[in-house]
């Protein structure tokens, strides 16, 4: 066995001594059986040269190749380690987990060389850095405080050969347990990949995973998957994401095809969009979120406590609960410090504050910031003529507004 990592860098030599270059990559057939069939040489004026493995002798403290070594050309369904494979991020089902190939095993099998597996262990990161100072601190772990860094293998029959060519590799092992990785994790990796990839994945999980994931993609690749869905399928995600994000979605795309989209929803989810479209023409309507919390007064902290696991789950954040009437009126506010204070059977109307600081659609910016200074508060909620809530402005999403017009 053999890691690319003890080869890389080192002198090039023909079987009589004369130097070629160093040895800058190794070029593999990108196949169920990853045969090594070229090597790739820089020569001292810094060019690169492909060489048939059939002239390889042996890889030894040089790599030494034949007298009558013959050049060569990357041919059809071959790749190059370094460039396709080598630092590449890694899905690891098992684990649960996205990784990254820290060095590359060959073995030697009838005078061939073949990829074996990556180690994608600290371990195989810092074998790669060997001439820096990290090695110190490797050998210090390892003999001061005993901390033991550890190969960790992944054999080439786990791993997708075609997704190399995309500049991703995926593992093989059963992609339904792809929904044990967390949604952001997951969402991290694809917004390094293409689009292909990212429908790809999200075609292997059920329609609420793949929506969860979708939620913490960037808006840009939102609007690119967007953009690729089918007007049907993409009705079918909006209906499983928060309709805040759903609408800065929509909103990125031509009218016409974001009318499309619309008229596919179910009455319900229309009608949340359409409300929220609306007020994102007004100031404070664009930068409102529905993610609040209502309660009657005569909820109980434990009912409310019960209601806020039920139903937050998704929320960015959570500052105040408020309060509403029989006739859905806002009527009082308590923060959750304010709700862990009280004793479990407490109801709520007994700490409320019933003087609730408001604002509506047509407050200005700077009016809504003010009061938000003044009174000290993380968040104000918007209401209609009816006094009831229409939604909440966050300190921070209004206090960057702010600082754009700047």
């Amino acid at each position: 066995m053999l890691y690319f990592s003890e080869i890389q860098g080192k002198k090039v030599l023909t079987e009589t001594g004369s130097e070629v270059g160093v040895l800058k990559d190794l070029i593999f057939l990108a196949s169920e059986n990853p045969l090594i069939t070229k090597i790739v040489i820089q020569g001292k004026d810094r060019q690169s040269q492909v060489i048939n493995s059939d002239s390889l002798l042996r890889f030894d403290a040089e790599v030494i190749l034949r007298e009558d070594f013959s050049s060569s050309s990357l041919e059809e369904n071959e790749l190059f380690l370094v460039k396709n494979l080598l630092d590449k991020q890694i899905i690891d089902i098992k684990g649960n987990k996205i990784i990254r190939v820290n060095d590359v095993i060959l073995v030697k099998n009838k005078n061939r060389w073949w990829i074996a597996g990556v180690d994608v262990s600290l371990a195989g990161l810092m074998r790669r850095v060997r001439f820096l100072p990290i090695e110190k601190i490797y050998f210090f772990l390892k003999r001061f405080i005993n901390i033991k860094i550890r190969s960790k293998f992944l054999s080439w029959a786990d791993i997708h050969p075609l997704d190399l060519t995309r500049g991703e590799v995926r593992l093989r092992k059963k992609e339904e347990k792809l929904k044990r990785i967390p949604p952001e994790d997951l969402a991290d990796y694809l917004e390094r990949t293409n689009i292909l990839n990212v429908k790809k994945i999200l075609g292997i999980l059920d329609l609420k995973t793949a929506a969860e994931v979708v939620s913490n993609l960037n808006i840009n690749c939102q609007t690119d998957l967007f953009k690729n869905f089918k007007p049907e399928t993409a009705a079918k995600f909006l209906r499983y994401i928060d309709p805040d994000e759903a609408v800065d979605v929509l909103l990125t795309l031509p009218k016409k095809r974001r009318q499309t989209i619309i008229d596919l929803l179910d009455k319900k989810t229309k009608k949340s969009i359409l409300k929220l479209i609306e007020w994102s023409k007004n100031p404070i309507g664009s930068l409102m979120t529905t993610e609040f919390v209502l309660v009657t007064s005569d909820y109980t902290v434990r009912e409310v406590l019960e209601k806020i696991k039920k139903e937050t789950r998704d929320f960015s954040v959570l500052d105040y609960i408020y309060v509403v009437n029989k006739r859905n009126e806002l009527v009082g506010v308590f923060n959750l410090h304010e709700l862990l204070l009280q004793d479990p059977e407490t109801t709520v109307y007994r700490f409320m504050v019933q003087n609730v600081i408001v604002i509506h659609l047509t407050t200005p910016e700077e009016i809504a910031i003010k009061k938000m200074l003044k009174y000290k508060l993380y968040a104000l909620p918007v209401i209609d003529e009816k006094k009831r809530i229409l939604g909440i402005i966050t300190f921070d999403d209004l206090s960057l507004k702010l600082l754009e017009k700047l």
